[in-house]
């Protein structure tokens, strides 16, 4: 497959913008700047950001074991996955296909771009189910989004059926990894080189706590990447957010002491929720968080919120009914939700 035959003919033909920062690179620390109409008088903020994010890439590259050529920074998942749609889909002419229960702004941004959506719900135990996906698909059908582990079942694709996907899917296979370090999975970036067709996004918002920046990332084919380079804006990841994602790169010990933490947690909060009168079927998770099916979710979620604890009501996703999602917090707050929820 060459990818690139599925990018938009306007956006292959697209000559992108040039920024001041990006026609003069290799600045020093005595040199003058008067080329990009910045306010000169410093105070750490008044420079524009770096527009290729190379700090950050380089540290991402390091921990991910992938070439900064093939990483792409935006401004939180969704811009990142909008480049995408924007990229590869035609408006009101292509289609993406989604596997509901998912992540909902896949059909937002679909909506937003004017692409059509085509939906294959999950399999009972919450699985792609290949034959139809690849039934559906025409050649118009441009881009596959998978979710693994997947929200808001919390569990993995089969490993088998992604590869399937990947080898026999005509369009680019979107993997959104968002809640991947929570997993004993390994990530899909261990194969980027072995399918063109391949695009992985992860983020900084989860396993590395850092929500409030909105930084996401995309690892794919440097084609794809150049592309995506080329319809970005400008500076679409602001100075702030760079210096505080360098911070928490450079401070993997701790995240990972996070992420064990939050491991630990869940297995607790999973042995607890089965105590709980109420709760029917727990399902199994490999994100920081738990879907439970309960007797009455819009009821029980409302009991939850008059005694000050939110979570999420899922009975309204496809296969999720009666479903209600526990994020895993600190121990303090776990603690409190499950007296919470015995004391109802």
């Amino acid at each position: 497959m060459n990818v690139l035959d599925l990018i938009r003919p306007s956006i292959k033909a697209l000559k992108p913008y040039s920024s001041a920062r990006d026609e003069f690179q290799g600045a020093t620390d005595d040199m003058v700047f008067l080329d990009a109409n910045e306010n000169p008088f410093e105070n750490g903020v008044n420079r524009y950001p770096d527009p290729k994010q190379g700090n950050v890439k380089t540290l991402l590259s390091k921990i991910k074991g992938i070439p900064v050529e093939n990483i792409l920074l935006g401004n939180g998942s969704d811009e990142v996955l909008d480049l995408i749609y924007r990229a590869f889909c035609e408006p009101n002419v292509d289609n993406i296909i989604t596997l509901p229960p998912t992540y909902g702004m896949y059909s937002v941004l679909a909506n937003i771009n004017a692409v059509d959506i085509r939906k294959v719900q999950l399999t009972s135990d919450f699985q792609p189910n290949v034959n139809e996906i690849l039934k559906i698909g025409d050649r118009n059908s441009k881009l596959l989004l998978l979710c693994s582990p997947n929200n808001p079942t919390g569990n993995s694709f089969s490993e088998e059926s992604i590869e399937k996907l990947l080898r026999e899917f005509k369009g680019a296979v979107v993997i959104d990894e968002a809640y991947i370090d929570f997993s004993n999975n390994p990530s899909w970036l261990i194969r980027l080189n072995e399918f063109p067709n391949l695009v992985v996004t992860q983020t900084l918002s989860k396993a590395y706590g850092m929500a409030g920046i909105r930084l996401g990332i995309c690892y794919a084919s440097k084609e794809i990447i150049a592309v995506l380079n080329n319809i970005k804006p400008p500076y679409n990841v602001n100075e702030l957010t760079q210096q505080r994602a360098i911070n928490q790169l450079e401070n993997e010990e701790q995240t990972q002491n996070q992420i064990q933490t939050i491991l630990e947690e869940r297995e607790v909060l999973v042995s607890e929720l089965k105590t709980i009168s109420f709760v029917s079927k727990i399902y199994p998770s490999d994100a920081n968080f738990i879907l439970a099916k309960v007797d009455d979710a819009t009821k029980r979620y409302n009991e939850l919120i008059g005694k000050g604890i939110v979570i999420r009501n899922r009975t309204s996703q496809p296969g999720c009914e009666n479903c209600l999602r526990f994020t895993v917090g600190t121990p303090d707050e776990n603690k409190i939700l499950i007296e919470t929820l015995k004391s109802i």
